[in-house]
Parts: C-alpha cells; structure tokens; sequence
C-alpha cells in the first residue's frame, strides 16, 4: 500500500522543528534565544572541514611537489576544525542542559532527529583526522589520547542517538515525503567507528586489539545494513513520489558518505587486523579491496544521480541557502579519501587523476558553503525560524523551515 504523500507550501528550505513558537525575528534575538533554536545540523561543519583537512593532508593527484604544501594546509584545516568543534560541543551542552524540551522536540523530528547524529559524526571524524594530521601538531603520544577520547566519546554517542532516532521513527507516524537523505547520517556515523578504532590497535596489548577489530567489523555491519535499508527506502521515494523540495537538495549527497567510508573502513580493518588474520591476511586485504572497489562503483553512479538532480534544481529556480548546504562537503570529502586510497592500492594513476578532480570539486563545495555560512551567521540569518507551512489538504505534520534568503 503506498503512502499518501503530503506536499508542502512555500519556499521550505532546512526543515527544523522546536517545542517552543517559532520567531520570525530570531536573526536580532538574544545569545538565549540562538542556544535554544541552534540546528542540530551545525556539527556538519566539522565534518565538512575535518574531511577536507584529511583530503588536503593526502596530496590528491600525488605530486611530490606538494607534498610540503599540502600538509601544511591540511594543518591548518585541522585546527579550524577543532576550533569549531569545541565552539559546538559547548553550545550544544548548554541547549541540552538548559532547553531540553527544544532540544528533544528537534531528536523527534523526522528530518532535524538525523541531524543530531553529526555531533558524534563530528568527533568520529576529528579522531580519524587526528590520526592522520595529527601528527603535524601534537605528540604520539597525545595524539593516541586525543584519539581514543574522541572514539570513546564519538562511538557511545553515535549509537545512542541512532537507537533513539530510528525509535522515533518506529513509534510515529510519518509520510513518505518524509523520508530524505539526512537519515543516512546516523548510519555513516556508525560505519565511521571502525576508522577512529583501528588507529588505535599498534597501541594496546593483543587482546585489547582483536577486541577492538572485532568491535571494528560489528559496528561496521551495523552501519552498513542500515545503510542498504535506507537506500531502499530512499530510493523507493525517489521513484514513486515527488522529488523533494530544493530545500532538500543537498541531502540526496549523503548517501555518498557511507560509500566513501564504507570502502574506507574494510581496508583500514584488513590492514589493521594482519596480525591476527596471519596466513590469511593477505587474502583478507585482497578481499577487502575488491569489495571497497565495488562499493566505490556504485558510489560513482550515485554521484551521476547526485549531479543531475542538483542541476536541475538550480534550472527550477535555484537552492535556498541554509545549514544543509554542509552536506555537499562530508559526503564528498569522504569519496574523495577513498578514492586516493584505492588509486593507491591499485597504483593506477588514471584513478589518482579522478581523486584529483573530486578534490577539486571538494574545495569549491566547501569554500562556498564556508563563505556563504560566515556570511549568514554575521548577519544573523542563519539563526532565524519561520512559522512551519501548513500542509495543502490534512495529514501528519508538515516540515518546519529555516530561510536564510
């Protein structure tokens, strides 16, 4: 039986949603009023800009010229993402601590409820880019601390909020116009456990180790399966009903999130895990590498869908700038990390010139988005909440918006 789709009115840009009355004045409201309606979606940044860090660092194209270059900058980047993530796990704990009723009012929603899945996202992706950058800054030493910490906290945090959204999910109601790609969030973040766990394994005793591969290839499955249902169900939306508002544009990039981690993941476990594999290890690379290289075909093809559905929002009539544009950066960032790395295990420069040009397009997805996010918090616009549109005939409620312009 296929659900009634609900449309929505308006020029609907980043849905939102908040237990308390939306203001449409929120762009000159008080510190107060910015905490209690900040997007769950704000911790995407520093995914965007910590990817782009691990990017950088990796010299796309392999130039030896640039290899200078391009850890100094992938230093640089890093520390922006750090400072950003700092600013943000403290605004989101005082929005927890002091407007839960908000905060939980957002967990709930169909398509903000995913967004909160970037906060561990977040500090799932600052380990791994701790492991790789890390070095050019801190210590060994404190470069495994910073790394664990981020895991321990990342992980416990990724899980707990993927069980609680997809809880909501169950227990409510909701149209198929509700599905999007932001539920690929809390999936990515899950596949992204195995990549913070395995820069860890040199540094424990044996044991320790294969529990940590072990935990490795669990959390893995789980994020993938959940993953594939997703993608059925996104892809069923797609087919058989309206495609979503421009508003929602970006999201349908996220699915190339868990494909670029997932090729990543099972190369960096079959890497990590050659001590206890033995004799096998070399097939369990092999094997790992054959099936990251599949995954990362589809992730091509998803990308020919990505492109062409975004050109033809831009000839309806455009994107509306809001927070979500930060979704054209992880997803990305993580397909270009995995193809570096597959140009490399196949040593064929043809796909080191296709990680080139992903980074490329990398660089001007994420300078845009970073400028027009700079300029939209100077002003105050990215804080403001509008009244949500009312649907055009009854059902079940309709998305929430945030204009920016």
């Amino acid at each position: 039986m296929t659900t009634p789709t609900t449309r929505y009115a308006g020029p609907a840009v980043v849905p939102a949603a908040s237990a308390v009355a939306p203001d449409p004045t929120a762009s000159s409201a008080g510190p107060r009023s910015v905490v209690r309606d900040l997007h769950p979606g704000w911790f995407a940044s520093v995914m965007g800009t910590a990817i782009v860090a691990v990017a950088t660092y990796d010299n796309p194209g392999n130039l030896s010229a640039l290899v200078g270059v391009a850890h100094g900058l992938g230093a640089v980047l890093a520390i922006l993402a750090y400072a950003m993530g700092a600013v943000l796990v403290v605004a989101y704990a005082v929005r927890w601590v002091r407007h839960t009723d908000a905060a939980r009012a957002d967990l709930r929603h169909p398509v903000m409820g995913a967004m909160h899945a970037t906060v561990p996202g977040g500090l799932l992706v600052l380990a791994v880019m701790t492991s790789v950058v890390g070095p050019e800054l801190f210590s060994a030493g404190a470069v495994v601390v910073v790394v664990a910490t981020l895991a321990i906290l990342g992980a416990a945090l990724g899980l707990l909020i993927s069980v609680a959204f997809a809880y909501g999910l169950f227990t409510g109601e909701h149209p198929a116009a509700a599905v999007n790609g932001g539920w690929f969030v809390p999936p990515v973040v899950t596949i992204i456990i195995p990549m913070a766990l395995t820069p860890l394994m040199p540094h424990v005793g044996a044991g320790t180790a294969r529990l940590l591969l072990a935990l490795g290839y669990a959390t893995y499955g789980m994020g993938f399966v959940l993953f594939l249902l997703t993608m059925g169900l996104l892809h069923d939306r797609l087919v058989l009903h309206p495609v979503p508002p421009a508003a929602l544009a970006p999201t349908v990039w996220i699915a190339l999130g868990p494909v670029g981690v997932g090729t990543l993941a099972p190369l960096a476990l079959a890497r990590a895990g050659q001590s206890v594999f033995g004799a096998a290890g070399p097939a369990v690379m092999l094997l790992s590498q054959l099936v990251g290289t599949a995954l990362w075909g589809f992730g091509l093809w998803w990308l020919a869908i990505a492109v062409t559905l975004l050109v033809r929002y831009v000839r309806a009539g455009g994107l509306p700038f809001h927070l979500g544009w930060w979704a054209f950066t992880f997803p990305l960032g993580a397909f270009t990390v995995a193809t570096v790395t597959l140009a490399r295990a196949w040593q064929t420069p043809a796909l080191e010139g296709v990680a080139a040009l992903l980074y490329l397009a990398l660089v001007g997805f994420w300078s845009v988005v970073a400028v027009r996010t700079a300029a939209a918090t100077r002003t105050g616009r990215i804080w403001q909440r509008l009244p949500q549109p009312r649907p055009r005939r009854p059902g079940p409620r309709s998305l929430g918006i945030r204009r920016i312009d």
